[in-house]
């Protein structure tokens, strides 16, 4: 952790929901004038597109069935923890983005299943924003959590991610319902040993939660939308959190614990500004003081 240059960790498995937070962030940092500067956790995957794909076709014939973009040795971690550690210590460090598509491909001149170069983050950031798998992790002598200043959980109930992963990849990947459940299946060891501890590290956790009959996730015919659902807001430390201002300005919240809230749905954005916007300009503040 890094009074003068912060770290956010934004953590969340595939289909979770990290991309639709990393938005409301980027609102603001946008509206509150910082200055950030982004890593993805897909930048730090060990292996391209065909390489990943040789790598499972290799654990498989081993008998290895668990292994995906979830396990720890499929990832840089230790690259990772170095740019945490590095930005927290000196504003700098150096990231490249995996190229997922023919468009990103065509707009990065870099073919699709690659990655780009290295190259250095910007100069003068007031706070480094990451968004990925493992940006909480502390496992193997890796200690990737210690490096962030606030840790942010994004964790849907298990059936709705399910739900989300399989009509993204479907819709936008080109996907069948059946490739989709196989990488589901060959995830869930690494999901529980790699992604979930992460969680205990976090320092709020957003959970939605449906409230209609998500039982069957693969035979869906759709997302369950905001108003159909709740979100859980867990607070590791609740010191300071101001639950009355809260449950007044979101209509329909309660507490359900001494250190969590419930909220509708489709207040998700509401509530993120009103709790993480003290949070941010509270990091940029003392950065400025240090």
């Amino acid at each position: 952790m890094s009074k003068k240059h912060p770290i956010i960790s934004v953590t969340g498995s595939s289909g979770a929901g990290t991309s639709t937070v990393k938005h409301t962030f980027d609102q603001i940092f946008r509206r509150e004038g910082v200055s950030a500067v982004s890593i993805e956790g897909d930048a730090f995957h060990r292996y391209n597109r065909q390489d990943m794909k040789a790598e499972l076709q290799r654990r498989l014939s081993e008998g290895d069935n668990s292994f995906s973009h979830f396990s720890y040795e499929a990832n840089e971690l230790q690259e990772l923890e170095d740019v945490f550690r590095i930005y927290g210590e000196t504003g700098k460090g150096r990231t490249r983005t995996y190229v997922h598509n023919d468009k990103e491909a065509e707009e990065l001149n870099t073919p699709s299943g690659c990655f780009t170069d290295w190259r250095d983050l910007e100069d003068g950031s007031d706070v480094l924003f990451y968004e990925g798998l493992h940006g909480a992790v502390k496992a193997n002598g890796i200690n990737i959590a210690q490096h962030a200043d606030l840790k942010i959980g994004v964790v849907p109930v298990i059936n709705l991610e399910w739900i989300q992963k399989i009509h993204r990849d479907r819709d936008s990947r080109g996907y069948t319902t059946e490739a989709v459940t196989d990488v589901i299946l060959r995830r869930m060891d690494a999901y529980v040993k790699c992604i979930v501890p992460q969680f205990a590290r976090t320092d709020i956790n957003f959970q939605r939660v449906p409230v209609v009959d998500t039982s069957n996730p693969f035979v869906a015919r759709w997302i369950p939308t905001p108003d159909e659902s709740l979100v859980v807001i867990r607070f590791a430390n609740p010191r300071g959190i101001d639950f009355p201002y809260l449950t007044l300005m979101i209509n329909g919240s309660w507490m359900s614990r001494a250190n969590s809230i419930v909220i509708p749905g489709n207040k998700l954005d509401l509530a993120m500004q009103l709790i993480l916007t003290p949070l941010i300009m509270r990091l940029k503040d003392n950065a400025r003081r240090a």
